[in-house]
């Protein structure tokens, strides 16, 4: 038993060192930076084949890896992993083709419940488990601590736990002595709340309680549009003086069809690269939502194939959805934005202070500038949230009934926009799942 553990290991440490020339990712100022000196800009998919771990099968993360290297992909973001499985084939299949992950550290059982919000050292620890799995992998470029845990008009209230598991891991990160991996979060987009909960992670005197980074999942470029008609230019305004980097952590409108991407021109290109660090287009696998960019076969019946989710199956040969696979494909295949050396860089990227934190506004966010980030095991005081507090002087376990009625809907506050993101595809796949049992 003791000799195939240690063949194990060695296997496992030889692949992990195959991809060591790999440069790692860190966040230097407003921008990713390889270790090389190079700036990142990230082309990303999300990548997300069922609500299980998609990197513990060597023979799909091949086929997948090549295939999203030919799209022209980078980076690939997954929602949802098991840190007690093996994960060194998938992350070697990818860093063979350099595409790094951005990875989240919550599950279902973790994330953050803005009804009550909370940190504790269940969640805590369920994420250093992530983070010690992952850790050793050059091509993590980075990890979110939560995928839009406010989704509500009035959620900004969650705003400080966020950013309370954020000065955690970080400091989790650093007792480790772990390479610098950027810790952020992925926020949904909520117009009445930008851009003050990217200012509120990013803001404070002590960086080791700021984000390192900050991502939006943005649904506003549909169909024919520009620059200014989507939108786009305001995000650029929103993240002007912001000090760390921003990057799109979710997009692409599935309606109008065809989805033609054009809005990559804006972000990968003269209008957007100076300030924002490129998106991740969501998503890979074509499912009942009908955003994927490749399938796996046609449609089936689920109840007659084990192997299929809601009638489509999850593995296999990818094969691209047309026109949308094309489309995406010949817009990266022009835009190949440089940057700025981080040797050019670097000097004024120590001379950025931190920006503001907001102010709080009538009916939005609610966010004390001046108070203290939450201890951990702290939840949210509810009574005091009526007077402009955040969170008890003292750890509670008990909620105040009523306090939902207040919250509005996600279709309320998105203006129309299309909603979309993992949070609402991945109800959908375990309701399939469970209807297919």
């Amino acid at each position: 038993m003791f000799a195939q553990t240690l063949s194990f290991a060695v296997l496992a440490a030889a692949s992990i060192t195959f991809a060591a020339d790999l440069p790692t990712i860190s966040a230097v100022g407003s921008k990713f930076f390889f270790s090389n000196g190079t700036q990142y800009y990230i082309k990303g998919v999300a990548y997300q084949l069922t609500d299980q771990d998609p990197l513990i099968d060597k023979e799909q993360c091949t086929l997948d890896a090549n295939m999203m290297a030919d799209l022209g992909a980078n980076t690939i973001r997954v929602y949802h992993v098991d840190p007690t499985a093996d994960h060194d084939d998938c992350m070697t299949a990818f860093a063979n083709v350099g595409i790094y992950l951005f990875l989240d550290l919550d599950t279902f059982d973790t994330q953050f419940n803005q009804s009550l919000p909370s940190w504790n050292q269940t969640q805590l620890s369920a994420f250093e488990a992530v983070l010690d799995t992952f850790q050793g992998y050059p091509n993590l470029a980075g990890v979110f601590v939560a995928n839009e845990a406010m989704t509500m008009l009035n959620g900004s209230d969650t705003a400080p736990f966020v950013k309370a598991a954020i000065r955690d891991v970080k400091s989790y990160r650093q007792s480790k002595n772990y390479r610098d991996i950027p810790i952020g979060y992925s926020g949904a987009d909520i117009p009445s709340l930008r851009p003050m909960l990217q200012n509120y992670l990013a803001c404070g005197d002590d960086a080791a309680d700021a984000a390192d980074f900050f991502s939006l999942n943005v649904y506003e470029w549909c169909g024919e549009s520009s620059f200014d008609g989507s939108g786009y230019s305001q995000l650029v305004t929103n993240a002007t003086g912001l000090q760390i980097p921003i990057f799109i952590s979710e997009t692409g409108c599935r309606i109008p069809k065809p989805r033609t991407f054009d809005d990559q021109d804006s972000i990968l290109g003269t209008d957007m690269e100076n300030t924002w660090s490129g998106a991740i287009v969501y998503e890979w696998i074509e499912e009942s939502n009908d955003y994927g960019l490749i399938s796996y076969g046609p449609k089936v019946d689920p109840m007659s194939n084990t192997a299929a989710l809601d009638g489509y199956t999850r593995s296999g040969t990818p094969s691209p959805v047309t026109p949308d696979y094309s489309n995406l494909k010949g817009h990266w295949a022009t835009l190949h934005p440089t940057g700025v050396a981080l040797s050019a860089y670097s000097a004024s990227a120590a001379s950025l202070t931190a920006i503001a934190c907001p102010s709080m506004t009538p009916n939005g966010w609610v966010v004390n500038p001046t108070a203290s980030l939450p201890s951990l095991g702290e939840t949210l005081d509810l009574a005091a949230t009526s007077t402009g507090g955040l969170q008890s002087g003292k750890p509670t376990s008990t909620a105040k009934k009523g306090a939902a009625a207040a919250m509005k809907p996600a279709s309320v506050m998105m203006g129309g926009n299309e909603v979309a993101g993992m949070g609402i595809s991945l109800i959908c796949v375990m309701l399939g799942f469970l209807f297919w049992l």
